[in-house]
């Protein structure tokens, strides 16, 4: 039986939490050009907090032996592996087109390296035959090495939910598929190993990619449609989740709630299904639609605050406002792609004081990213707000003392739906 030395390449929430799996059975190099997240993962630190500090350092205690995990910037530490997984991310630009430039730059360091016999497999979300079109030239042209002769390729698309602390990467079922038949079979027994929940083996790399693409974009279309709910209860003085509810006594209903869409997939994800949908000569109408009203959510939400605030007498402009929530879903410290920034550029078009405040994400990446301050700490705040917007159901937020930081006439709008109705004014 052949030895795997297995590479990941990208070390964020995809790919560290697969690399600590495979560590457990293989010997595996975790590489990523960021230095500061390598110097941080060499001291047992996971800023993502995928995995606890126990369980990296137990993996990377055991990688001087033949199985284990070892993390490195530098890319001549993973010439001796032959199985190279490639899980960095696909994002979209400011016109929502796909951006190729990670995954292209990865299988250009991959191809720095790659030798006869090596299988490299793809595991970011792409659009059907981005694989076979777009990056096995490039692993060709930088190695000198002929596909599916020299090397081969595999496609095992992610599943990680970040923050989901029970569907982890081993739970969950994992599609593969592979360049020949031979390959498919390895790459299936190879993930086999590690993942309990199993694996279901695509026919060819292009279904393994389409099946991907339409797990998100099916569930953004679905969160679009009660996103139009909540937009016509509203309207009708019904309350959304008390419909939801309701329909949801009925065995085949499905139990989606309205909310901000975003994240690294979801809001993402879509896209791509429609680029290469529309290179083929096919307008997609629903997911595009689906697409147009969950982005627009933050600005409904912000506009409806305001209306509740005139409505209630509260005078806008220069009021102090409480934003619960910065990352893109609760319980979780990810902030890519996340749609609360939608509401606070709305706000401050009117001139209203905000301030965020997220006990889960780095203020530094906020910056970075948003150019937002975020705080973690209410306790610092003194002064009493005008209202609050509760964008994202961290635990922490359902345990706040509203009456505490609140004036007596303000407002409160609850997106996601955890708050007791007699203290909101608004929701979706």
């Amino acid at each position: 039986m052949r030895e795997y030395n297995i590479a990941i390449i990208g070390l964020g929430y995809v790919g560290l939490p697969l690399a600590v799996e495979f560590a457990k059975k293989y010997k595996v190099v975790g590489f990523d050009i960021n230095k500061q997240r390598i110097s941080s993962l060499q001291l047992g630190i996971d800023s993502t907090l995928e995995i606890s500090q126990e369980t990296l350092s137990l993996v990377l205690s055991s990688s001087k032996s033949s199985i284990g995990l070892k993390v490195t910037s530098e890319l001549n530490e993973i010439k001796s592996c032959n199985i190279y997984i490639i899980t960095v991310p696909t994002p979209t630009d400011k016109n929502n087109r796909p951006d190729l430039t990670p995954l292209l730059k990865a299988s250009e360091s991959v191809g720095n390296v790659l030798k006869v016999d090596d299988i490299v497999i793809y595991e970011s979300t792409v659009y059907p035959g981005v694989t076979e079109d777009e990056c096995i030239p490039v692993l060709e042209r930088i190695s000198s090495l002929e596909f599916n002769k020299d090397f081969f390729v595999g496609y095992s698309p992610e599943r990680i939910n970040p923050g989901d602390k029970e569907h982890t990467v081993s739970k969950i079922l994992k599609v593969t598929s592979g360049s020949d038949e031979q390959t498919a079979e390895t790459v299936d027994q190879l993930y086999k190993s590690v993942i309990v929940a199993g694996t279901h083996k695509a026919p060819n790399i292009r279904v393994a990619e389409a099946a991907k693409v339409i797990e998100n974009s099916q569930r953004d279309i679905n969160i679009a449609f009660v996103n139009e709910l909540s937009k016509i209860f509203n309207l009708l003085g019904i309350n959304t989740n008390d419909v939801l509810e309701a329909a949801g006594t009925k065995w085949n209903f499905l139990k989606f709630k309205p909310g901000l869409v975003g994240g690294h997939c979801i809001g993402v994800d879509p896209y791509y299904l429609a680029q290469k949908a529309q290179e083929v000569g096919y307008h997609p109408e629903i997911i595009l639609a689906g697409r147009r009203l969950n982005d627009g959510m933050g600005e409904y939400i912000a506009h409806e605050f305001i209306k509740l605030m005139v409505k209630k007498d509260v005078p806008v402009k220069s009021a102090n406002i409480l934003m619960l929530g910065i990352t893109f879903k609760e319980n979780c410290p990810d902030v890519r792609n996340t749609k609360v920034v939608d509401i606070v550029r709305v706000l401050k078009e009117f001139h209203l004081n905000i301030t965020i405040f997220d006990p889960w994400a780095s203020s530094d990446e906020v910056m970075r990213e948003y150019k937002l301050t975020s705080i973690s700490d209410l306790s610092k705040c003194t002064e009493k707000f005008d209202g609050v917007i509760l964008a994202v159901a961290h635990d922490e937020f359902i345990k706040l003392d509203f009456s505490e930081i609140l004036k007596p006439n303000s407002v409160v709008f609850d997106v996601k739906g955890i708050l007791p109705n007699q203290i909101v004014d608004g929701r979706l």
